[in-house]
């Protein structure tokens, strides 16, 4: 389901209405209308509010452009429906999104670094889990099948050398398994906080165990991704600040959008990164991840190439 190549964007345009100086004008008059969709991921995850709030910012702000959300297992299974031509965007982990050789995978780049998600792992505070170490044999949440959780607990069990009892289950399925005793323990990698773990540690108190080794691990396994980071005591009720690991996560795209379109969509982002975070403030939905999203770190997607569009657009930004 490839865009039409077709369609295309004047830049002038999109610009001039972005700063309302087209007011008056119709949209469909400047530009072709043009449908895209957006992967997201599951249930309880930052992902699909994040995911939701960009897809209508895009909306609202990119003449002609429709942006709808398509529910996902989250980072590889975005990665996926990209390559398949089913969705034009998609959110993913920078580590599950580089492949051995440290390239991105064939037809897709990206628009922009928004923000970095924190690797969980919790327990209830009764638990008798204390230590990574104790996870051996135990029923445990990997996250949901094809997301980055998925991805990275998998490498730090492998690097970690513990074998236990891996479970599929996205992070609201995670939690409610957590709180009713089908498992011990869950992973989840998301932002800070995460809506699942608020509302699990709103019920029962929980316990995050430290994974600071795990982070050295991975560092020097997989140079690049991974940097070592801190989830701070504001983040859970009760819950003190505990050292993990941070994975930047990247806004993808197609390399078949037009570059006019792709320039827009990266306008939008960073012209109303305000407008996301100080609605996010008062929103039940609260996005609190988007305060994160800025030029400076935005130019920053590793070894995953910008979509020329994108490139375009932080190149002008620097003139």
């Amino acid at each position: 389901m490839a865009l039409d190549p077709a369609v295309r964007f004047s830049r002038r345009a999109v610009l001039l209405a972005a700063g309302g100086l087209l007011a008056g004008c119709s949209r469909q008059s400047e530009v072709d209308p043009v449908h895209l969709r957006l992967a997201t991921g599951p249930a309880g995850a930052v992902y699909r509010r994040i995911g939701g709030a960009i897809a209508a910012h895009i909306s609202e702000q990119v003449p002609g452009a429709t942006v709808t959300t398509v529910p996902s297992g989250a980072s590889t299974d975005n990665i996926r429906m990209l390559r398949a031509g089913d969705v034009h965007l998609g959110l993913t982990s920078l580590d599950a999104l580089i492949t051995t050789d440290g390239s991105a995978p064939e037809g897709l780049s990206a628009i922009c670094r928004l923000y970095d998600s924190h690797l969980h792992l919790v327990v209830l505070a009764a638990s008798a889990i204390d230590e990574f170490g104790d996870l051996a044999g135990r029923r445990i949440s990997l996250g949901a099948r094809d997301s980055g959780t998925e991805f990275t607990s998998l490498r730090v069990l492998e690097l970690g050398r513990v074998r236990a009892d891996g479970r599929s289950l996205s992070q609201a399925e995670s939690a409610a398994a957590l709180r009713a005793g089908r498992i011990d323990a869950m992973f989840s990698l998301t932002g800070v906080p995460t809506p699942a773990i608020t509302e699990l540690a709103q019920w029962h108190p929980i316990r995050l165990i430290p994974l600071d080794a795990q982070a050295g691990a991975l560092f020097t396994a997989y140079p690049g991704p991974y940097a070592p980071a801190r989830i701070p005591a504001t983040a859970y009720a009760g819950v003190p600040a505990t050292r993990t690991v941070a994975v930047p996560n990247v806004l993808l795209v197609r390399n078949d959008l037009p570059d006019d379109l792709v320039y827009a969509i990266t306008d939008t982002i960073f012209t109303h990164t305000r407008t996301i975070t100080s609605a996010s403030r008062d929103d039940a939905e609260a996005v609190p991840e988007a305060w994160q999203i800025n030029v400076r770190t935005g130019i920053s997607t590793g070894s995953v190439p910008l979509h020329p569009g994108a490139a375009a657009w932080f190149r002008d930004r620097k003139r």
